[in-house]
């Protein structure tokens, strides 16, 4: 077993926020006892990602994974990090089937709680999510971390926490584990994170340890079982999953980039350049340097959004996106980010719990700004879209 308290006096089964159904994962560690290959993946934003670790090795997925490899020497393990920066569990539903599930994954931990906002709707987002992963029919053992704001304690874990106890799955939690050490003044904020969100290496050290802690527990439990003397009766097979909290519209989400041609194309010009890896976000999208460019996408959906990129330094276009025509209810897709740590992969809902029926979606690139001489080109990346026709 495991240390259960780490060297910073952090008690390590604080960290359990649900202990949830075993099953899945009682089953995935007799595999792992057998020598089986199994691929573990990792999904959710910049710390999984491994933001402000010193190397790929040190953040905290790839020490779960290590975990992994190091306890069952005679299985083969393929590691999966499917994290990217300030994304939210909205854009994981369209993306979670080409960045983790096509990979036939065994082990799926997601983690959006610090991305997604404590509101409905990414409560409906984060169970879309979960559901498809679940639903999926490699089912994978799926594990839940809830992520927290070191500077203040803030999450969204009050909305996913419905989500894992509901599905019953095994989800930890650094909101009542490593932060109250940090209110406390047991540890130094900046001793861990030193922008207050992102973990260093001591930071995702610990962040590993609760998830280990907890994974060691349940296998210490599991001993030599089979699946059918697994704790509860699975859990949930494909077919007895619950009944779901929310509409679970975004089950269904699918993206859309540059390889499908808009009906409007009029001053915008095609990213042909090709993509370096997951992380190179800013890709397969559309180009705009003039006001009055315009691209027109005609969707069959009830939810719609568009994901473009804001700029740091403040000198980027801007666009405006009309739904069917409406002008009145345009929505204003401002190139400029408020923040400081990077170019953002903006995602802007157009459309929600809309009419499942044909759409158009018309985006157009406004002026210069007063007194601007000069911009930096307007970045569309993509469409998002669901639709119960899409399931």
């Amino acid at each position: 077993m495991v240390n259960r308290i780490t060297k910073e006096g952090i008690d390590l089964a604080s960290g359990i926020s649900n202990y949830g159904n075993y099953a899945r994962l009682q089953r995935l560690f007799a595999r792992a006892r057998q020598g089986e290959m199994l691929k573990i993946a990792f999904i959710g934003g910049s710390i999984t990602q491994g933001s402000l670790a010193s190397c790929a090795a040190c953040c905290f997925a790839a020490r779960v994974f290590a975990w992994w490899q190091e306890t069952f020497p005679k299985a083969s393990f393929v590691y999966i990090n499917a994290g990217i920066g300030g994304t939210t569990s909205q854009f994981g539903c369209a993306r979670v089937y080409s960045d983790v599930l096509c990979y036939e994954p065994d082990f799926v931990a997601v983690e959006f709680s610090v991305n997604d906002e404590d509101s409905p709707f990414f409560l409906e987002t984060y169970e879309s999510l979960i559901r498809r992963i679940l639903s999926d029919p490699c089912d994978p053992a799926v594990f839940i971390i809830h992520q927290v704001c070191y500077r203040n304690g803030l999450n969204a874990q009050a909305q996913h926490a419905k989500v894992a106890r509901h599905y019953q799955i095994p989800s930890v939690s650094m909101q009542s584990s490593v932060y109250p050490k940090i209110r406390d003044g047991g540890i130094s904020e900046r001793g861990i994170s030193p922008d207050g969100l992102h973990p260093n290496d001591n930071g995702h050290r610990l962040v590993s340890e609760v998830i280990i802690y907890f994974l060691q527990k349940i296998l210490e439990e599991s001993g030599p079982v089979n699946c059918s003397a697994a704790r509860g009766c699975g859990q949930h097979d494909i077919h007895t999953l619950p009944r779901p909290l929310t509409a679970v519209s975004y089950l269904s989400a699918v993206r859309i980039c540059n390889d499908r041609q808009p009906s409007v194309l009029d001053g915008f010009w095609i990213d042909t350049r090709p993509r370096q890896g997951l992380w190179d976000v800013f890709k397969h999208g559309w180009t705009a340097a003039r006001a009055g460019a315009t691209i027109v996408f005609e969707v069959k959906a009830s939810e719609i959004a568009v994901q473009y990129r804001k700029l740091v330094n403040g000198l980027a276009l801007s666009a405006k996106a009309v739904i069917d025509g409406d002008e009145d209810a345009a929505v204003l897709l401002d190139g400029n980010f408020d923040e400081d740590w990077g170019d953002c992969l903006y995602l802007e809902t157009l459309l929600y719990h809309g009419s499942n029926q044909k759409h158009t979606v018309a985006v157009t690139v406004l002026p210069m700004a007063k007194g601007q001489e000069s911009a930096i080109p307007f970045y569309l990346a993509s469409l998002l879209v669901s639709s119960p026709d899409y399931a």
